[in-house]
């Protein structure tokens, strides 16, 4: 299978995936949905666990050896930990990693560490339960400081995602990297892009990335740049004294595209190769209507063999010429 590998049209290797299990989710924060929420897809429509376990063996056969499980919220969906113990079973996999706002996950903790789940980003944008419900429009920070306490006690590896947002919390980035003194843990500040299900509502990115850095030096002068991980998404960053590190994702500026290696499926089995895509071929159709394993695999292939640079060629090539606007929620991140 040698000749199935994964690489797109620019010789970039793909060995991860992003798996969107649901487009639900039980908070309702603001820079991903409206307060109304959304149109959620209804029950059928989304890949079924079967149809994502038969797809993670193929992937892991093609090369894919990292699995991201995201949402919407993932634990929303019922009978979420019977699919992680079979994905755990998928051979080729190697990590198996999730995306959780948290409000649902301390109880699971114990399991998800046998089950030996490589990290868990938990998505915290406020350390201020105050600021946290106005961003969240949920009142439920006790429940995700629980989870955080139960991951921090398990050790299972953590990255605290923050997206960073102009006069919303800007004001909890240093209580943020504080974290880090004392515990083991990743806080990643993203830039905040326009997958609100509404469209960018800003004219400028007033926090990008080089801000974010500027402001952090303020308060730690001694801020030491540490090597990124190959296909980081991230500015990693150090502090001495602090056992933690700090990250700065480029979420919005795109300044990471050049070694992308992954891909994403949405819980509709949409393939997206780029975030700021439109979707590439809908893979649920494609299983539905019989494909076999070659087949899809196949299809898998052409896909990346038109893949985009980058995010800015992938957002001016969306259909109708329309922006990047839908939630976050049904994407996946």
């Amino acid at each position: 299978m040698g000749e199935n590998k994964l690489y797109d049209n620019h010789g970039r290797p793909i060995n991860y995936v992003r798996l969107a299990v649901t487009d639900r989710c039980n908070l309702r924060c603001f820079y991903c949905m409206p307060e109304e929420g959304i149109k959620y897809v209804p029950k059928d429509e989304l890949l079924s666990y079967e149809e994502m376990l038969r797809l993670m063996q193929l992937l892991a056969g093609m090369g894919i050896d990292k699995v991201r499980i995201t949402g919407g919220e993932p634990f929303v969906r019922r009978d979420m930990m019977d699919f992680l113990r079979a994905l755990s079973k998928v051979e080729g996999l190697k990590k198996i990693n999730i995306t959780t706002n948290g409000t649902m996950t301390a109880a699971l903790v114990p399991e998800l560490k046998s089950l030996g789940i490589h990290t868990i980003n938990l998505s915290l944008d406020s350390l201020d339960p105050k600021r946290f419900f106005q961003i969240t429009r949920r009142d439920v920070f006790t429940q995700v400081w629980d989870t955080f306490e139960a991951l921090l006690a398990h050790e299972i590896p953590t990255k605290i995602n923050a997206v960073v947002m102009d006069g919303q919390n800007t004001d909890d980035l240093i209580p943020m990297v504080e974290l880090t003194r004392h515990h083991p843990v990743s806080v990643r500040f993203i830039e905040e892009m326009p997958f609100n299900g509404e469209g960018s509502n800003y004219p400028v990115l007033e926090w990008n990335h080089r801000r974010i850095l500027a402001h952090l030096k303020e308060q730690y002068p001694n801020i030491e740049k540490i090597p990124d991980p190959p296909f980081s998404t991230s500015y990693n960053y150090h502090i001495p004294g602090h056992q933690g590190t700090v990250g700065i994702i480029a979420a919005y500026s795109r300044t990471f595209c050049g070694t992308c290696n992954r891909i994403r499926l949405t819980p509709k089995g949409v393939l997206k190769t780029c975030l700021y895509d439109d979707g590439v071929f809908n893979i649920r159709d494609l299983m539905r209507a019989g494909a076999t394993d070659q087949q899809i695999q196949d299809t898998f292939l052409q896909a990346l063999g038109n893949r985009a640079k980058d995010g800015w060629e992938a957002e001016k090539n969306r259909k109708f010429g329309t922006p990047a606007s839908e939630s976050m929620a049904t994407i996946g991140g």
